[in-house]
């Protein structure tokens, strides 16, 4: 959801967005997953939670490095298989999971896909990413962050 900016969060409580901003730069400059997983994570995680800031600035970061067919068709990747990675795929899958977690309850399945695909401290790496991008859209979304996409 989008609309009138509500209050920056970060000049409200710049400690609380030193803390979360730390763990984003791990989470992009501290660990060895590809910087388009990461961006390609965050992407999907703000598709499920509706941040409509996170969308846009992580589309933006996406086609610095994917074409837009590939972009375009994140939200329905398991449908397109061959426009992703075995990895990339498991990262999708895993992500999903997390950010739904109240009805996934991260299932067996899931875990087994993604434990398959990276080292355990990978698969920590990402699940720290899939985290933080949550908690960001969980500030994004409600407070309203703006959009740099124009009319």
């Amino acid at each position: 959801m989008t609309g009138t900016p509500r209050l920056n969060w970060v000049e409200v409580a710049p400690d609380g967005a030193s803390a979360l901003f730390g763990i984003h730069r791990y989470v992009t400059k501290g660990t060895n997953l590809p910087e388009e997983l990461i961006h390609l994570v965050f992407l999907r995680v703000s598709q499920i939670n509706g941040c409509a800031h996170c969308i846009d600035m992580h589309t933006r970061d996406l086609l610095k490095t994917m074409s837009v067919d590939r972009v375009a068709l994140v939200p329905v990747w398991a449908e397109v298989p061959h426009l992703f990675s075995d990895p990339y795929r498991a990262a999708l899958a895993w992500a999903e999971e997390v950010t739904n977690l109240s009805t996934t309850h991260a299932s067996d399945e899931a875990y087994a896909a993604a434990a398959a695909a990276f080292t355990p401290k990978e698969l920590v790496d990402l699940t720290l990413t899939i985290a933080a991008m949550n908690a960001f859209n969980r500030l994004g979304a409600p407070f309203r962050l703006p959009v740099a996409a124009k009319a």
